[in-house]
């Protein structure tokens, strides 16, 4: 079923499932029975042997393995003939192939012990309606049929269509490379064939919500949802080699067909010299096996374990030694939209007063005005910034964060502000009056703050100097820079169309 072109009381009938109540707890576990949990399908984890073994399946690796057991044949052969032999060789060659492959080993459990940490770090809870009251779970237990309740903040656990919407938007970046945050519409009528990211009455597992609230019926979940399709499609795909393998491969086969040479060279000139044919084998096979870089697969097993660290340090993962040579060969990465491979965030770089002119904020001293305007701005947002260990934690909208994050530089913390000029009222941002509205109570006196698009905003201004303020908007726009207006006005009366304040 096309849940997004279906009416809601069509998908609910079909789900089974009650809006108000939503599903029973006995209900839900049946469901989980059905459809199993909310989890993406995992590959099943190689065991430490199972790794160990598959580091020796590089061409050098077997090439060495078969040097080290001449070189022990050809030992036993002199010490069986009087000989003196000199066991040191292949028990060295032995022991360059065994710590290869434990370095490899040890460098893949890391990474992945590494992985399945943040993968238990982010894993996240749901809000829903079972028997009638809201509770929170585990997103894992969310089964089709359930009512989840979303907002700013939040990752939606499953594929939902939604049943109310306020002022409600999703980043969905992380499954369609779309940067801005999707304005989401409950009652909105959509076509079956739409594409993915015109599905407006829909909220996707894996998106974040950064603003606004809603509720939505759970329609598909695990490797059902649109992020379980793409999760299917990698699990397909067979992990290539690297260049650098390529090339190691490429010489194995050359040193290795040098060797055959050599080894057939050698033997012939003694034959024609008519000396002993075994000892000429023996020595052309001494020479053959010298001719092997033992010490190469462990030289370039330490590089690209030095190569790890660096990237390690620079907060990168990396799961297989031989991805760094790929990763490092890398000049230029280029994607066709922002958010899939940056982190989606914003940042406040200039502003402008009528007083100051264009201002570049990366300065440590700002003026008045220019601390006022972000103030203001900051008190017209429903964005958050806080910082956690260290490490600015952005919950929002990224253009309202932005600002928010500003202030917080600028020793304008957003919970401060608010508690200092509480909201008496607002007006949600929408996308047809491209404003957001907040009435504050600011220095014993009541001013409305409207942020939103500039050239909507500047027809509702009847102060300033409108036409220096559109050129600085045109400036910075020609920087390609998302610029927003922010105007205030005093008022005596509160407005009635002002929701209260939270």
């Amino acid at each position: 079923m096309a849940w997004y072109s279906e009416k809601i009381e069509n998908v609910i009938s079909e789900l089974n499932t009650n809006i108000k109540t939503g599903l029973s707890t006995n209900e839900a576990n049946k469901r989980i029975e059905i459809y199993g949990q909310n989890k993406l399908n995992e590959k099943k984890k190689r065991t430490f042997l199972q790794r160990f073994f598959d580091q020796m399946k590089d061409v050098m690796v077997i090439i060495l393995f078969i040097a080290a057991g001449i070189s022990l044949f050809l030992n036993i052969y002199h010490a069986m003939s009087g000989a003196e032999a000199e066991w040191i060789e292949p028990i060295v060659i032995i022991a360059i192939v065994i710590l290869n492959a434990i370095l490899g080993v040890v460098q893949e459990s890391k990474a992945e012990a590494a992985l399945e940490a943040l993968k238990n770090m982010s894993a996240p809870s749901a809000k829903v309606i079972r028997d009638g009251e809201l509770i929170v779970v585990s997103s894992s237990d969310i089964v089709p049929g359930d009512i989840i309740r979303i907002e700013a903040g939040d990752m939606v656990p499953a594929d939902c269509r939604l049943i109310s919407s306020s002022s409600l938007k999703c980043d969905e970046a992380a499954l369609t490379g779309e940067s801005v945050p999707v304005e989401k519409q409950y009652d909105a009528s959509i076509a079956e064939d739409a594409p993915l990211g015109d599905r407006i009455n829909m909220v996707y597992s894996g998106c974040a919500v950064s603003y606004g609230r809603g509720e939505a019926v759970v329609v598909s979940t695990a490797m059902h949802t649109e992020m379980g399709k793409i999760a299917a499609l990698l699990e397909g795909e067979n992990e290539g080699n690297t260049p650098l393998q390529n090339k190691l491969a490429q010489l194995g086969k050359y040193l290795g067909f040098l060797a055959l040479i050599i080894c057939a060279v050698i033997f012939v000139i003694g034959i024609i010299d008519q000396l002993d044919p075994l000892e000429m084998f023996m020595t052309a096979i001494s020479l053959a096996v010298a001719a092997i870089p033992e010490g190469l697969p462990a030289i370039v097993t330490i590089v690209l374990a030095i190569g790890v660290q660096r990237m390690v340090a620079k907060n990168a993962i990396i799961r297989r030694l031989p991805a760094v040579e790929t990763l490092g060969s890398a000049s230029v990465i280029c994607s066709d939209k922002t958010g899939t491979l940056t982190q989606n965030r914003m940042t406040l770089v200039k502003a402008y007063t009528e007083m100051s002119g264009i201002v570049t904020l990366d300065s440590d001293e700002k003026s008045d005005d220019i601390l006022a305007l972000i103030r203001l701005a900051t008190l017209c947002t429903d964005g958050d910034v806080s910082i956690v260990a260290g490490v600015e934690k952005h919950q929002g909208d990224p253009t309202e964060t932005a600002i928010v994050a500003a202030a917080l530089k600028n020793g304008m913390a957003k919970a401060q502000l608010s508690a200092t000029y509480p909201r008496l009222g607002e007006i949600p941002f929408d996308s047809d009056r491209k404003l957001m509205t907040t009435v504050n109570f600011i220095d014993g006196k009541t001013v409305v703050i409207v942020k939103g698009a500039p050239d909507v905003l500047f027809e509702r201004c009847i102060s300033g100097n409108i036409k220096v303020a559109a050129e600085a908007n045109a400036t910075m726009g020609k920087d390609a820079l998302r610029v927003l207006a922010v105007a205030y006005k005093f008022i005596d009366i509160m407005p009635s169309e002002c929701k209260s304040g939270e």
